[in-house]
Order: structure tokens, then sequence, then C-alpha cells
């Protein structure tokens, strides 16, 4: 069975990992004293292993990586960016499930 845990990325390699992903990448905006950000945390877990080969998943800590924060105007956390093509495709903020994850993967699957 493959692995595919969410993936911690800083500044420094979010174009080289996230940016230039062949399949849709989820970017979790996340920070260690948010606590709906750690309830989510297996939640990507679980929505990562069940989609092998269709997405990444990626935690990017705001506190630690502001520079990639600012730049996609992360005001609130967890904010979750999927990229479809290098390009922000869609955004969910705040705690979310995971069929509402599900959801949003599968309509840019379809796109």
């Amino acid at each position: 069975m493959s692995d595919n845990k969410p993936v911690h990325v800083t500044d420094a390699e979010f174009e080289e990992k996230v940016l230039k992903e062949d399949s849709i990448a989820v970017v979790d905006f996340w920070a260690e004293w948010c606590g709906p950000c750690i309830q989510m945390a297996p939640i990507l877990e679980s929505f990562a292993e069940a989609n092998i080969g269709k997405v990444k998943v990626f935690k990017l800590d705001v506190d630690e990586n502001a520079k990639t924060a600012q730049k996609y105007g992360i005001r609130s956390i967890p904010t979750l960016i999927y990229f479809k093509g290098g390009e922000p495709a869609d955004i969910s903020i705040g705690y979310v499930g995971e069929s509402s994850l599900q959801n949003k993967l599968d309509a840019l699957l379809k796109s």
C-alpha cells in the first residue's frame, strides 16, 4: 500500500513542490496553536490516503512561512487552497469535513 500523507512545505519549497505538482494539490494553511487546524489533521490524512494518485496534500505553517500565506491572502486558519495546474482553483475557509474536501476534489477532477 502506498502512502499519501500530508507533506509539510515551506516558503522556499512552495513553488517546486506545490505549484509544479502534476496532480491537484491541496494546501492546508495552519498553525500549531490553532484548535480547528489540529482537529482537521486526521481528516486531511484520511482524505489524502483515500485519494492516492488524484491529490497531494501539503501543510504550510503560517507562523513560519508568512511570505506564502501573505501572497495568498490568508487571514483566517485553517484555510485550504486547491491548486490545479499551479493556480488556485478553489478554497475552503475554516474547519471542513472529509465529505466537503472530497466534493471539491471531485468537482475539480471533472473540470
